[in-house]
């Protein structure tokens, strides 16, 4: 017998080696095809015949990371996206999301001339996210549709728009009814410090009166999972020029700790700022570790339109069967 034969079946008994790789031991002259069968009660042939069936029915996805709201890597907020023209299970796709770690992942299926987009972070599928629109636009327009400038996706949330000009995206949300609640001690104990003001769409939304407010915060994760909303947005007006407001977003409730930019945010902090600050486009900055620009603006009653550039950091294959 070959000298590597104990240790090839050690390996194998104990599940530190497969199957295949013990078929990999033959190829390297390591153990022979008849050593083969006395460790895995299989004939040699018959199993390299398997493994090649295997290898053609494995599934693999494109799979693009792009950073948005940003013009640099390193910076804004990545979201994968895969553009397939085959539907996936939700279970693979939750999957895939749980698995990559970022905010958003998502899927894009081609549907006639537009797309159905869903939307996955680590702790499940969620109805809109618009960085994870705007990377999957990036994508479309510069790898699949080079010769359109507009998208239409359908999402849970309806139909979103997208429009390319040049380096900017143009995503037509819904905006978020701006309901106001009254601020609690329980929000105060979340946040670290008590809000002046909020309201409640889909998610809550805490104004401060300081820029280092938002900045210095320190939120209570497990607190934060007990407000009313599925992410809690912070905001305060920008002590810079350049800004009309800052913002930050925790998502524990979607397995987030903090968004670094959130799209859907504006559709709730936007109508609160035009109000206030009596105008129809703004500029916000994401105050999180990465960082990021927003730039909002209203043209017609009950949308919003965010306006964004983004940027690609990879572009893969995973394997997913």
């Amino acid at each position: 017998m070959a000298g590597k034969f104990g240790m090839v079946k050690c390996y194998f008994e104990h599940g530190l080696w497969s199957s295949n790789q013990v078929k990999d031991a033959v190829s390297k002259g390591m153990i022979t095809s008849g050593e083969y069968k006395a460790i895995t009660g299989e004939v040699f042939e018959e199993a390299i015949l398997k493994k090649a069936d295997k290898i053609k029915k494995t599934k693999a996805l494109r799979q693009y990371i792009v950073n948005t709201f940003t013009e640099e890597v390193f910076t804004g907020n990545p979201a994968a996206v895969c553009v397939t023209q085959e539907y996936i299970s939700d279970e693979l796709m939750n999957k895939i999301a749980v698995e990559n770690k970022l905010s958003n992942t998502c899927f894009a299926f081609k549907d006639g001339s537009s797309y159905n987009l869903r939307l996955f972070t680590p702790g499940g599928e969620i109805d809109l996210c618009g960085h994870a629109t705007l990377a999957a636009a990036y994508v479309i327009l510069n790898f699949f549709e080079k010769n359109k400038d507009i998208l239409e996706f359908d999402t849970i949330s309806g139909k979103i728009k997208v429009t390319k000009n040049y380096d900017v995206y143009e995503i037509d949300l819904p905006e978020s009814e701006l309901i106001s609640v009254p601020v609690t001690d329980q929000m105060a104990e979340a946040l670290g410090i008590r809000p002046k003001e909020a309201f409640l769409g889909r998610d809550l939304l805490c104004v401060f009166d300081k820029e280092e407010d938002i900045i210095s915060m320190r939120p209570k994760k497990k607190r934060l999972v007990g407000l009313d909303g599925l992410v809690t947005h912070v905001t305060a007006p920008s002590e810079s020029e350049k800004y009309d407001c800052v913002l930050r977003s925790f998502a524990p409730k979607c397995k987030i700790t903090e968004d670094p930019v959130s799209g859907a945010a504006y559709c709730l902090t936007a109508p609160y700022w035009f109000r206030r600050l009596n105008k129809n486009v703004m500029v916000s900055r994401q105050a999180s570790r990465r960082g990021g620009t927003v730039y909002c603006k209203t043209i017609k009653k009950g949308r919003i339109i965010l306006c964004g550039k983004a940027v690609l950091y990879s572009e893969a294959e995973i394997f997913v069967d």
